[in-house]
């Protein structure tokens, strides 16, 4: 699933993101398909629903989840609970695998949703804003606004100024290894494209897959897409051609096709097929030398695994373009929404607000190893080094975009997952060509109607 932009920012304990970078990040995003029915899903915790909207009981609600994997099922679970003790409101989560959640987002926020659901911050956000699908709580940020730094609150906003979201924690995307394997071999962490070539051609010796990949969820090839973007031609070109002021028939969009032809036999073979959290355990297993993923997943499977995450370490993307560095990252923020449908507004109101503070942040990253909080000054005592140097890295950024289906239209995020199928699939410059003109073609239709 999409993830991770979004200093002083998100998240850093005590580390200041780059104000300008977060505020860079804060404009746009993406969404997500339609089907029915998210809440057919598993569920866990006590009571039942609300009763009527914006009066009534207000001592329960339930919420809608996709914290789906085992790790952050029970981050989640922890934060639930404190919530409950705090302000007395007994929450019902209804869970739903994470992809099934975005695939089926619209539906579900156009049917009968819950009175709380986990979602992502910017545009993605803002899609469903725009849609009148989500209730504005600009009454729960008059309560909590002092307890998030100014980044964090615009990624919280609509376009039209109202909040609509109350954000926890975000995430790099980063080049993830085992301290172990690059102590056993003497690699050592590449700092532009000349390097990382020469460590994958080392790698490939060693009987080693250079690079843990996979595709078949769609989005996590995106994330390649994004950083050989923003590595290429920089943050801002990146986020034009998410907003349809570039034009993928660009030759800066062939550059980057380019480019991951070339990183191509070093990827893991057959990705198209395989799920990501497989890609992962190649990974744990040593099998694979690096994996290009989001923190949120890659150390979250170690522990779902229980691999030994204190051998878990991670760097930024290599240069390809000098005058960008590695100035640029995806890293996502997640949080939380009100559907317009809510029935339980005032009890659901109680339960934002004290996700909104600190102190729900740090219950949460008691059980959650990869992700860092967004709270202003927050230092949660439980941070590993995993989150520590995400909060470094995070805040070392110019500026962070949130993640290919986040930062664009939700029909061009899926014409261009597509694409990027089609190319993994036949990675040569004539595929390269017919992806460009088919997703110029598609990005005409789909942002002038």
């Amino acid at each position: 699933m999409a993830q991770s932009s979004t200093g002083s920012g998100p998240g850093a304990a005590g580390h200041a993101v780059s104000r300008r970078g977060l505020l860079r990040a804060a404009g746009i995003g993406a969404g997500a398909l339609a089907v029915p029915g998210l809440a057919a899903a598993c569920s866990s915790d006590s009571g039942s629903g609300g009763t009527t909207k914006g009066g009534g009981s207000s001592s329960k609600i339930t919420f809608g989840s996709n914290y789906s994997d085992p790790a952050p099922k029970q981050a989640f679970a922890s934060l639930i609970s404190a919530s409950k003790s705090k302000t007395g409101v007994t929450t019902k989560i209804n869970t739903t695998d994470h992809n099934t959640f975005q695939n089926n987002i619209t539906s579900y926020l156009q049917g009968t949703p819950d009175d709380l659901a986990t979602w992502f911050a910017g545009y993605r956000m803002q899609y469903f804003a725009n849609q009148g699908l989500l209730d504005p709580i600009d009454d729960v940020w008059d309560k909590i606004g002092d307890n998030f730094p100014d980044v964090a609150k615009n990624l919280s906003k609509g376009v039209d100024g109202h909040y609509y979201l109350v954000p926890i924690y975000n995430y790099p995307w980063v080049v993830h290894y085992n301290k172990s394997t690059f102590a056993s071999k003497g690699y050592e962490v590449p700092k532009d494209w000349d390097a990382f070539i020469a460590l994958c051609k080392q790698m490939k010796k060693d009987k080693m897959v250079p690079l843990a990949f996979a595709d078949k969820d769609l989005w996590p090839a995106l994330g390649m897409f994004d950083i050989l973007n923003m590595r290429i031609n920089g943050y801002d070109y990146h986020m034009k051609l998410m907003q349809n002021k570039a034009a993928y028939t660009d030759k800066e969009v062939t550059k980057v096709f380019d480019q991951w032809r070339e990183l191509m036999p070093y990827l893991q073979s057959g990705a198209n097929g395989r799920i990501w959290q497989d890609a992962a355990k190649t990974l744990e297993a040593k099998k694979a030398g690096m994996m290009f993923q989001g923190t949120n997943q890659v150390a979250a499977q170690y522990v779902t695994d229980k691999k030994d995450i204190k051998d878990l370490d991670f760097f930024a993307y290599p240069a390809i373009n000098p005058s960008f560095g590695q100035d640029y990252m995806d890293a996502p923020a997640d949080g939380f929404i009100m559907p317009k449908k809510a029935k339980n507004t005032a009890g659901a109101k109680k339960v934002l607000e004290y996700i909104g503070t600190k102190e729900a942040e740090i219950a949460y990253l008691k059980y959650d190893q990869w992700d860092v909080g967004l709270a202003k000054d927050l230092v949660a005592p439980t941070y590993n080094d995993i989150q520590k140097k995400s909060a470094q890295m995070i805040a070392q950024q110019k500026a962070v975009a949130q993640f290919g289906d986040r930062d664009t239209d939700p029909a061009m995020a899926t014409a261009l997952e597509q694409a990027i199928q089609k190319f993994i699939g036949e990675p040569t410059p004539g595929m390269i060509s017919t992806i460009q003109q088919s997703l110029a073609k598609q990005a005409k239709s789909i942002f002038n109607g």
